[in-house]
């Protein structure tokens, strides 16, 4: 079970990648599903914005 702390986290993490990644429409459930685990946020975030997953991974790495 989840931590408060962490669900804190987690919702920092979502908003700041709808923030960055704004011109994509994410689904709370998409989210919800790739939540904590970096191949399926990247390769979600891929997905809506067809960016390059390495420059995603780069972009991530600096929110984390």
């Amino acid at each position: 079970m989840a931590t408060e702390a962490m669900n804190e986290s987690w919702r920092r993490i979502r908003d700041q990648i709808k923030d960055i990644w704004e011109e994509a429409d994410f689904d709370d459930k998409q989210m919800k599903r790739a939540r904590g685990e970096m191949d399926k946020i990247v390769g979600l975030i891929h997905d809506k914005t067809e960016e390059s997953k390495e420059e995603i991974r780069r972009k991530m790495g600096a929110i984390l």
